[in-house]
């Protein structure tokens, strides 16, 4: 949003701060449109369509300060990528689900698939940035434009995507992107490792000990990392797509040049104030917290 208000699309340079949640311009769409369970990530049962009972008349949480606490750790994790805004503001012309109820069900269906969408531009945005990638740059830009293009459809039209086609087709690009860049990142490296373990996408590492590692330039696709020690391990040019980082600890872990990673996936996982991370990503506040 600008200071007017206004929603800003979808920059040709394929800028990720327009892929931010804005949650003052959503209507509370993840709290409603989404189900959950009973869980160590929230504190009960809610089925898709159903408003959570912490959702306000503002479509403002009504706990926000404290859903950790409450038992609600799965809402601190959550990131649509600016998917509830665009849905919001932009495929609904500002029509909430409340004053427009006709339009509820249909509004809840779109949301997810809004947010796949917004997920694809976020990794396609971040392909532009690496000058490793320069040679595909053409055809991430193509795959922006289409994509955005497929945001800016009427919510039936939205719904009659296919979705998991258009995913793969992007996915192409995207494993092509990390192929450059790792492989520059690897010519570059001035300390290379001798023996660096390597991996498959969907490596199990769960509760791994990988203290201190050296995982530069490593496919990490997919990889099960959870609850993986990964205190002050080298992640610099690692691709993290689809890492599961629930409850991994990247106390002091660099990951500066990390490529796909997301803010939801730091959200996910436990870390401190030596953590480096991405400029286009924050510490979350529950890494401070006492």
């Amino acid at each position: 949003m600008n200071e007017k208000g206004e929603y800003v699309d979808i920059s040709p340079a394929g800028n990720q701060l327009n892929l931010i949640s804005d949650c003052e311009s959503c209507f509370g769409l993840c709290c409603v449109a989404l189900p959950f369970a009973a869980s160590s990530d929230f504190a009960m049962d809610k089925n898709a369509g159903q408003p959570c009972p912490n959702l306000k008349t503002d479509f403002r949480c009504g706990v926000h300060t404290k859903l950790r606490p409450l038992g609600f750790r799965g809402c601190t994790v959550y990131d649509c990528f600016g998917a509830g805004q665009k849905v919001s503001q932009i495929t609904y012309d500002g029509k909430d689900w409340r004053q427009f109820p006709a339009s509820a069900k249909q509004m809840f269906e779109v949301f997810p698939m809004m947010r796949q969408l917004h997920e694809l531009l976020w990794y396609l945005s971040e392909s532009l940035t690496f000058q490793a990638a320069q040679s595909i740059h053409e055809e991430l830009q193509r795959a922006i434009t289409k994509t955005e293009q497929l945001t800016l459809l009427s919510p039936s039209a939205i719904l009659e995507l296919d979705v998991t086609a258009h995913r793969a087709d992007v996915n192409i690009l995207l494993l092509q992107t990390s192929e450059l860049v790792r492989t520059e990142a690897r010519r570059l490296q001035k300390n290379p490792a001798k023996k660096q373990k390597t991996y498959n996408r969907g490596a199990d590492l769960i509760g791994a000990n990988l203290k201190g590692a050296d995982l530069r330039c490593a496919n990490l696709r997919g990889a099960y990392l959870i609850a993986a020690n990964l205190r002050g391990a080298d992640l610099r040019a690692a691709d993290l797509i689809g890492a599961d980082l629930r409850d991994a600890d990247l106390s002091g872990a660099n990951l500066t040049e990390s490529i796909f990673l997301t803010q939801s996936q730091l959200n996910a996982a436990k870390g401190d104030a030596d953590t480096k991370l991405p400029p286009s990503l924050l510490h979350p506040e529950h890494w401070t917290a006492k």
